[in-house]
């Protein structure tokens, strides 16, 4: 059975019968499998059907949301011609949680699809050319011109507004969300949601 198929037909059953299969598996197979998020999550870690435009997701600490955004960034670079702009409160912040970190993008991809990091170019790049980049919400007018068709924003409530900093960095990057048919983001908040 391919890995597609095998996927759809384990998400069919209940988790209990869907454990007692992925005990029969092979250890290559195991293996792929532990990179199918959609298998793993929680239903409230996946996106919301539907035409949306903004997904926000506020939760405390250990709901998963540094994961649920790289899975989701994952998913949206299959398409080659997506453009992911990774916002958060520094870029320090974002290279080490969003890229680098545990439950980051490098962390989430399967070794032979990983995305090439060039940290100086603050770029993203995969093998099928999807492309993400690294902003920092301190630096509203890094977002000004650049053209996205996704965005992954992490801890909004975190983002400094002293100078209206954070309310910039949020108006440049709706300005600049405008790639593709079905431009949309991602954003992640703790709970309780801090005013910036």
């Amino acid at each position: 059975m391919a890995n597609n198929q095998l996927l759809k037909w384990l998400l069919k059953m209940p988790l209990a019968e869907r454990n007692q299969h992925l005990a029969k598996l092979t250890g290559t197979e195991r293996a792929e499998l532990r990179y199918h998020w959609e298998l793993w999550a929680r239903e409230e870690q996946l996106p919301p059907a539907g035409a949306w435009r903004t997904w926000l997701v506020m939760a405390g600490r250990g709901f998963g949301k540094t994961r649920l955004g790289a899975e989701w960034v994952r998913m949206v670079a299959t398409d080659r011609e997506a453009r992911i702009a990774l916002v958060g409160s520094s870029l320090a912040e974002a290279r080490s949680v969003m890229v680098e970190g545990e439950s980051g993008l490098l962390a989430c991809c399967p070794p032979h699809r990983r995305p090439k990091f060039e940290p100086s170019l603050r770029r993203l790049t995969w093998q099928n050319g999807a492309q993400a980049t690294l902003y920092s919400a301190a630096e509203p007018d890094s977002l000004r011109g650049p053209q996205h068709s996704h965005a992954w924003c992490d801890e909004i409530a975190k983002w400094d507004n002293s100078a209206s900093r954070a309310e910039n960095a949020w108006n440049n990057l709706l300005l600049g969300l405008r790639l593709g048919e079905e431009p949309r983001r991602g954003d992640v908040a703790r709970w309780p949601l801090v005013a910036p």
